[in-house]
């Protein structure tokens, strides 16, 4: 079935982007709000990973399952954050992490739309309720990118 399809692209973007959530949170821990605010969203992908994978095992939907959800080098980026803090660079980085995030973020939103719209075609109602209920918090993720991006750009650019 092609829904298939959709759900295994939709469990191995919102993986990626648990992953890249997680990865900024290390890389920038010593920005708090980076920090914590990515930190809690990439434990939203995480709750959106185990809700797909049991509705995948429900409907014998076969599924590639890392279940590394933390990057081995997080607490070398942890401290290299607090070492570098200071540095000009470190902001630039962080637009570029956040602009990379913003890209992840929108295949994750559009996956989930487009697994809600097969799903009520197909009548599948476990896939519509659990795209219902996860692609609300993934536009709150790109929306969190998308203000981010705004309220940080201009004096990272124009300095």
């Amino acid at each position: 079935m092609k829904l298939d399809m959709v759900v295994r692209e939709l469990h191995r973007s919102e993986h990626r982007l648990a992953r890249d959530l997680s990865a900024v949170s290390a890389r920038h821990h010593a920005d708090h709000e980076i920090h914590h605010v990515a930190h809690d969203l990439a434990g939203w992908s995480h709750d959106h990973l185990r809700q797909l994978e049991a509705v995948a095992d429900r409907l014998d939907i076969a599924l590639h399952r890392e279940h590394r959800a933390r990057a081995w080098t997080a607490p070398l980026q942890e401290r290299l954050s607090e070492l570098l803090r200071t540095r000009p660079e470190t902001s630039m980085m962080l637009l570029l992490d956040l602009r990379h995030l913003h890209r992840v973020t929108a295949g994750v939103s559009l996956d989930w739309e487009l697994l809600g719209q097969g799903a009520q075609a197909v009548k599948k109602p476990d896939l519509l309720e659990l795209a219902q209920h996860c692609h609300p918090q993934t536009v709150r993720q790109l929306n969190w990118t998308n203000s981010m991006l705004k309220i940080l750009s201009p004096q990272v650019l124009a300095t």
